[in-house]
């Protein structure tokens, strides 16, 4: 089964900014979407950003203008570029993977935004 390897969180001052990626362990169908997710302690998992196959991108609000995602040409690794952080950043990032037949979780990856 594919495997989502996530990586690029870490510690940032307000301001500052991170790039996350995340890469499927194999090849995934042609259709599919990618998206990044975020989850702060003791708030529900919210969606931040998707991309599809056709490079179709959705923001949510909240990051709108300061997030960017891309996906590389083999469709295996996507990016989330975040500029301008602010402490309500702070949450673990999650990758996803959805096919028309399933969905793969990543592991998370760590993002705190402090001073």
């Amino acid at each position: 089964q594919v495997q989502l390897v996530e990586s690029g969180g870490g510690l940032v001052q307000p301001g500052g900014s991170l790039r996350l990626s995340c890469v499927a362990s194999k090849n995934i169908p042609t259709i599919s979407v990618m998206s990044w997710h975020r989850q702060a302690p003791g708030k529900q998992r919210e969606s931040v950003a998707s991309i599809t196959d056709g490079s179709v991108t959705t923001y949510s609000d909240s990051v709108k203008g300061r997030f960017t995602i891309s996906r590389d040409a083999d469709r295996k690794t996507i990016y989330l570029q975040m500029n301008s952080l602010k402490p309500e950043d702070t949450a673990i990032y999650y990758c996803k993977l959805n096919t028309n037949e399933y969905h793969v979780w990543g592991q998370g990856t760590q993002v705190t935004i402090s001073s």
